[in-house]
């Protein structure tokens, strides 16, 4: 896992400095040209600068160690830097469209030579990051280098974006394409940043796995010899490439302690085998007063797991006892039934 941390955190450095490197040469351009497409794609890259600081600064954080006050370490940090880069590409989504929606209702003149050029070495510069991070680093598994790896892609398509509007406007005048263009690639951006979004929510809400089959990781707890039943079975992600597992297992009361260990280690290696790194798995004899649901039944009020009970059925007598006050009971009067000292009661 560090070896795989390190060759990330090369790649993005590298792509770091060249995106922003090459961001100015945009910002120039679109400013000289007059150019939506290419100042879209400049702020895109922008965003894609941010993106990948953010990104590396996630990964320098998690690598802190543990501590009593954070038990899982910062390796959550990663998650959050993956949904604000989702949250970023979906800002430059709205600033896009809506500059867009102003420009088509009125076209200004682009100057498409100078929009063709800067456009086709903004390709060059992201078809040369995006084949590094595709190469060299964990875009597949690792949400944090995916959500960078996807603002690059977003580059990528707005500067395919800008050479073709700068080619249809140098050769039918169409000055909407532009607009219509940047459109596009908005589009385009907004469905890869909700797809961030919702990736990197599912983990902060502690969310199972996409890739595990809870079912199958439900049959191997219960196919364990010596296991009677499973019950509050948790299942998530802490980070990208580190699932957790915790559960309860009833066992019988006259189990031995080194059989039930013996237990939970042959489980432990099991789920590991099914992707789960780290396992809690607690044993209960069929004495303990557990709950049968399978999700956790606890109270959010700090209580211990109580065993849901069903409802008493009370006789009407029973109930009257309880909720109803006889009528003919008169409150006492203030002061009635104390004993006073010197008042000659006895």
């Amino acid at each position: 896992m560090s070896h795989v941390h390190t060759r990330n955190k090369a790649v993005l450095k590298r792509a770091l400095l060249l995106i922003a490197a090459f961001m100015l040469v945009e910002v120039a351009g679109g400013l000289l040209t007059n150019s939506l497409a290419l100042l879209s794609d400049a702020g895109h890259m922008f965003s894609d600068a941010l993106a990948l600081g953010l990104s590396l600064a996630a990964f320098y954080w998690g690598e802190r160690p543990n501590t009593l006050r954070n038990t899982y370490g910062f390796r959550r940090s990663e998650i959050i830097a993956a949904a604000l880069n989702g949250l970023t590409l979906a800002a430059i989504v709205l600033w896009i469209v809506i500059e867009a929606i102003g420009r088509l209702l009125h076209p200004p003149e682009v100057a498409s030579l100078g929009m063709l050029a800067v456009a086709v070495t903004g390709l060059a510069v992201n078809i040369l990051i995006a084949v590094w991070m595709h190469r060299g680093s964990d875009i597949h598994h690792n949400l944090n280098m995916k959500s960078a790896y996807l603002h690059v892609l977003g580059d990528l398509l707005g500067s395919v974006g800008a050479i073709l509007a700068a080619v249809l406007m140098l050769a039918f005048g169409w000055r909407w394409a532009d607009p219509v263009v940047s459109l596009l690639i908005a589009a385009l951006i907004g469905k890869s940043s909700i797809g961030v979004l919702k990736s990197a929510l599912h983990i902060l809400m502690e969310g199972t796995p996409a890739h595990i089959d809870h079912e199958r990781i439900l049959a191997t707890l219960r196919a364990a010899d010596g296991v009677i039943a499973v019950h509050d079975l948790h299942l998530w992600t802490i980070t990208s490439g580190l699932n957790a597992l915790s559960c309860h297992i009833v066992v019988a009361g006259e189990m031995r302690v080194r059989d039930a260990e013996r237990i939970v280690q042959q489980l432990a290696h099991e789920l590991a085998q099914h992707g789960i790194q780290h396992s809690t798995i607690q044993t209960e004899s069929e004495a303990h007063g557990h709950s049968d649901s399978l999700v956790c039944t606890c109270a959010a009020d700090g209580g211990a797991h109580r065993r849901r009970r069903r409802p008493r059925r009370r006789r009407a007598g029973l109930l009257a006892q309880y909720h109803c006050r006889p009528a003919h009971r008169r409150r006492p009067r203030p002061g009635a039934g104390l004993r006073l000292p010197g008042d000659g009661r006895s």
